[in-house]
Formats: C-alpha cells, structure tokens, sequence
C-alpha cells in the first residue's frame, strides 16, 4: 500500500506541476519585450499561484484518498499562496535592481541565502500547516519537501541553462522552459512522494495498533 502511494503521489505530483508549470512558462512568452521588472513581478507572481493551485489540487486528490478528513481545499490555497510567495523570492534580487546589486559580496550572500532557505521551506511549510491536523509529527514533511524541490531546480538548471542561448525567441526558451520543469515535476514527485509515505507509514501503523482486540485475542 505504501508503495502504491509512493506511485500515485509521484505522478499526481509530477503531472500537476509540469501543468502548472506551463502557466509561468505561457506568460513569459506573452509578455511584451517593454515590460517593466514591476510588471513582470506582478504577472509571475500571479502566474505562481495558479501553478502552485494546480500542483495543490492535483496533490490533493491522492492525499485526501490516504486521508479522508485532510482540508483538501487548505492544501490547495495554502500551495497556491506558498508558491506565489515563493516566485517572489526568487524574482526579488530582479525587482530590487541596482540597490541589489550595490550591496556588498557579504550582504548579497547572506540574503542570498536567507532567501534561498525560504523559498525552499514555502511551499513545506504551508501544506505542514494542514498535514499536521491529520497526522502525528509531521515536520519531517517540510524537510523533505525542501529537499525535493531542491532536486528539482537543480535538474532543472541542469537542463535548463546549456540549452538557453542568447538572441532565442521567446517560443524557443518556453518550450526549453517547459521540458525541463517537467523533468523537475517528476523529480520533486518522486522525492516528496518518498517522504509522504515514510511519513504516512508510521501513522497507519499507530492506527492499527490502536484497534480494539476481541477479548482472549493475543497481539
């Protein structure tokens, strides 16, 4: 049963996120050339919260099948608004402009990194808020879904950059866009999808073991 999670969530996972993922990657290519970085912020950010809508419902599905009293609809706002909270982070250092990069090598790593930490524990820590109703120590949940977002953006780099060449057309980085975010789906789907049957386990074992016995049974 664990292991039919562990495949439900990681496909969920992966079609909801290459399907969300689709929504930045539509308005990067819509945008006009002239967009200012205030625009741009704008438009991502509300771009980011559809995808991370989508990626909730779709987790949501499996989730509430393993959990019939989990807030399916808790899990899908509380996606949505981390992931928007998170293309803000991340396009902050843009938005910000000369005052980000007139700071010094210091301060630009120490935020770099606050950032970075932040933007990893967002989308964790939100669904943690609603998991935790449901299940007995579930802060693990937030580590592991850092990490698998952080398996994630790196296989996304990875396919990402050596592709993108300047002087593309904004088809081409699109389409670039969209087959590494589905490889980063499928990555982020396989590593959370370990830690929430890890972490479902346990709970199910607390349940049974808890189960009245008829009297004169042996454990």
């Amino acid at each position: 049963m664990v292991e039919g999670l562990w495949r439900r969530w990681a496909l969920a996972t992966a079609a909801g996120e290459t399907v969300g993922f689709l929504v930045p990657a539509v308005a990067a290519v819509l945008l006009p050339d002239g967009a200012g970085d205030a625009v741009r912020t704008v438009v991502f950010v509300a771009a980011g919260s559809l995808e991370g809508a989508i990626l909730g419902w779709a987790q949501s599905r499996v989730l509430r099948a393993a959990l019939p009293l989990v807030d399916a609809r808790g899990w899908v706002f509380r996606t949505a608004l981390a992931a928007a909270v998170a293309w803000g982070i991340g396009l902050a250092p843009s938005l910000l402009g000369n005052r980000w990069s007139a700071l010094s090598p210091l301060a630009t790593a120490s935020l770099a990194t606050v950032g970075g930490l932040l933007l990893l524990a967002s989308i964790g820590v939100a669904q943690w808020s609603v998991l935790r109703r449901s299940v007995r120590r579930s802060a693990s949940w937030i580590g592991w879904t850092a990490l698998g977002w952080l398996a994630g953006l790196a296989v996304f780099m990875l396919v990402a950059t050596p592709l993108w060449r300047p002087g593309q057309s904004g088809l081409v980085i699109a389409v670039i866009g969209a087959l590494a975010g589905a490889l980063m789906a499928v990555t982020v789907g396989a590593v959370t999808g370990l830690g929430l049957a890890r972490l479902l386990r346990p709970a199910r074992t607390g349940a049974a073991v808890g189960e009245r016995r008829p009297r004169g049974m042996r454990a």
